[in-house]
């Protein structure tokens, strides 16, 4: 079985990360959905983690997404997913939602609403997700300090809001296409 999970849906900036997770071993207690948890707490579950599950990453980078469009962005992250985890099209699919973006070539894929929050293997993706994620925004945080990105992960926040009025768009890293960042650069 394998259960996906993608974070950065409704970011302003940075990628979209949809995460493959199967399941190699026992899973650790405690798997709950990444967004319940503290950060120390998804740093140390991933660590036992990564050592009962086989996880593939899809990233789609903000040029893309506005390339693309979401919907369209998302199709391509499950894709890329599914294809670094070495996915079989036979394989049982568990996606977090309402919506399965999965390549029609997977013919057993159930979408789950809250599965991030009831099934442990797409919790296990979460966790990941969130934690490769945020790591990646962390980073783009020592590039580019005055956005503030280690604090609120390129997410619409007050401080992002401000730092882009201040500071502007960074091309190839905020969405041109999400409100209010087109907003912003057709004001400015």
């Amino acid at each position: 079985m394998i259960g996906i999970d993608e974070v950065g849906r409704g970011a302003w900036a940075g990628p979209l990360l949809v995460v493959a997770s199967r399941q190699t071993g026992q899973l650790p207690k405690g798997l709950r959905d990444s967004k319940l948890m503290p950060k120390g707490q998804r740093e140390k579950i991933l660590e036992r983690l990564s050592n009962c599950c086989n996880f593939g990453e899809g990233w789609v980078y903000a040029t893309e997404i506005d390339k693309l469009g979401l919907a369209e962005a998302l199709r391509v992250g499950f894709a890329r997913a599914l294809s670094a985890l070495g996915a079989l099209v036979e394989e049982e699919i568990i996606v977090d939602g309402k919506i399965n973006y999965a390549p029609l070539t997977f013919v057993r894929v159930s979408t789950v609403i809250d599965a991030d929050q009831s099934v442990p293997l797409v919790s296990a993706a979460s966790i990941y997700a969130k934690v490769a994620r945020d790591r990646f925004m962390t980073k783009l945080a020592k590039e580019y300090p005055v956005y503030g990105f280690e604090r609120h992960v390129g997410y619409g926040t007050s401080l992002h809001k401000r730092a882009l009025q201040r500071f502007g768009i960074l091309d190839g890293i905020h969405r041109l296409s999400y409100r209010p960042v087109s907003e912003l650069s057709l004001s400015g």
